[in-house]
């Protein structure tokens, strides 16, 4: 068996040694979380995040306010290929979750892991609540993580082998992970800060590391441009979710608390077990002083807890092969803590029957409760639509309180033959300014109405959003709006009504 003292004068081995690798175990492990992922994908429905990325997609462009454009993309694939399908959007979620599974095996094979280490780091990475839950949805947040475990396993290999075109390919995966999420520039810039600090310094040195870097830049540009044409909003909505982090999360306890539930049962001991052993040998404390500078980085600048996770694995994986001179005790407490931790990700997915969201607890279930009423929203929002009278139909047009009301609504609305939506939240105020001739609006929600009541002679509620399941959600109960008698033109009033 390999070990991580290993010279470095070692040859290099192939990028991919798949026979050395425990390939059957690792595929059972993927393959079970594969089925869960499956049996589940067309549960309930669109989380309001994805039914916005399906939005976002078919207004492509090179940058959003809140995130790049690769998801949106990805969406707009899926939605072209199977139109109002959410079986076939969470695909490439299902697809990438997995495939994070095999790589966390690969990063416990690189530091010389036997098969058992090989399975503990990949059930760690197929038990992490954060983990699963994000394969179960199409979002910037499961796309990351994956991405970031590919950039650490070649970061390890780089350290056993030298070879420097594994930096380069390093470089690639992450001008690709830029396209989904900025979060890996704190990544590079803290574990450049390590390595400088404690090695390998040749890292920095590295040709194939500056040109992966400036491919990085390249490929940033249209995105950049974006930003910068539009006064850099992502900077702003950077602030505003540090707000609402603040708000829910609260300090460093809350903030490592919220951490720790999300790597789970497994994932904290193993972790930092983990951690402690990177920062023990000298040629990977750099992995380590980063896990720790990430989560400095992002308690003080008010990051979801969830944006350190992608650095995870490689700990997870450093846990798994220092357990392998452990072998008595380990079964006795390795494989139960794993029983549990199925159980929740098991509890994590929406196995039960709708109905059973009932009075169901708006912290666990937070995701699932926000994947339901949506076509019941749309309904209401017709019924509500075709009441009005033809003259002033004529001149309304819909807005949604928040980006979710309104892709609900782009989705559910063009079969009842309702006209596109508008809102005035986050990105999707960029989509589109409601046309002159609406002089009235059908309103959905209770968001910032108090914003739109000063510039209507009358704010009336004409409807109520129903989901007919009794499941109380962010929207159930929520009121529809006819807004009468706009003062000022939109060209006006629409920046006035922008909020993040």
């Amino acid at each position: 068996m390999r070990q991580i003292e290993e010279t470095t004068a070692t040859p290099p081995k192939p990028v991919v040694a798949v026979a050395a690798l425990a390939v059957r175990p690792v595929a059972i492990v993927a393959g079970l979380l594969g089925v869960a992922l499956v049996a589940t994908s067309g549960r309930y429905g669109y989380f309001g995040d994805e039914l916005y990325f399906v939005a976002a997609g078919h207004h492509l462009d090179w940058g959003y306010v809140d995130q790049p454009p690769l998801v949106p993309f990805l969406a707009l694939i899926a939605d072209t290929l199977a139109p109002g399908s959410v079986v076939t959007l969470r695909i490439p979620a299902m697809l990438v979750t997995i495939g994070g599974v095999f790589v966390a095996a690969m990063i416990a094979w690189e530091l010389g892991g036997s098969r058992r280490a090989q399975v503990i780091s990949a059930a760690s990475y197929a038990v992490a609540p954060f983990l699963v839950t994000g394969g179960h949805l199409l979002a910037t947040s499961t796309v990351d993580p994956f991405l970031w475990t590919v950039i650490t396993w070649l970061l390890v290999r780089w350290v056993r082998t030298r070879a420097d075109t594994l930096l380069l390919w390093a470089g690639l995966v992450t001008a690709v992970t830029l396209q989904a999420k900025w979060l890996i520039v704190f990544f590079w810039l803290v574990a450049g800060v390590a390595a400088l600090l404690a090695g390998p310094r040749d890292l920095l040195r590295s040709k194939m590391m500056w040109l992966g870097l400036a491919i990085v830049a390249l490929t940033s540009v249209p995105q950049l441009l974006w930003q910068a044409a539009r006064g850099w909003p992502q900077l702003a909505m950077s602030g505003a979710i540090a707000d609402e982090v603040r708000g829910t999360v609260g300090g460093p306890v809350g903030f490592l608390m919220v951490f720790a539930l999300f790597a789970g049962i497994v994932g904290i001991p193993l972790g930092l077990y983990g951690l402690w052993r990177t920062l023990s040998l000298p040629q990977f404390r750099f992995l380590g002083l980063t896990a720790i500078g990430l989560i400095v980085v992002f308690i003080v600048t008010g990051g979801r807890p969830y944006y350190a996770g992608g650095i995870l694995p490689v700990l997870w994986a450093f846990g798994a092969v220092g357990l392998d001179g452990r072998r008595r005790w380990v079964p006795w407490v390795v494989w139960p803590a794993f029983l549990a931790s199925v159980a929740l990700a098991v509890a994590s997915l929406p196995f039960m029957p709708v109905t059973s969201l009932r009075g169901a607890d708006k912290s666990f279930y937070a995701i699932d409760l926000e994947t339901v009423g949506w076509p019941e929203m749309a309904d209401e929002v017709a019924a509500a639509y075709r009441a009005l009278p033809d003259d002033v139909r004529a001149h309304t047009a819909i807005v949604g309180d928040t980006y979710w009301s309104a892709s609900a609504l782009a989705l559910y609305g063009p079969a009842h033959g309702l006209p596109a939506p508008y809102s005035a939240n986050r990105g999707y105020w960029y989509f589109g300014t409601p046309p002159e001739s609406a002089t009235t609006v059908l309103y959905v929600g209770d968001n910032h109405v108090a914003d739109i009541r000063p510039h209507f002679a009358t704010v009336t509620r004409v409807a109520t959003v129903d989901n007919k399941l009794g499941i109380d959600n962010g929207y159930q109960g929520s009121p529809i709006y006819l807004c009468a008698g706009r003062g000022e033109p939109w060209s006006v009033l629409w920046p006035t009504l922008r909020f993040l």
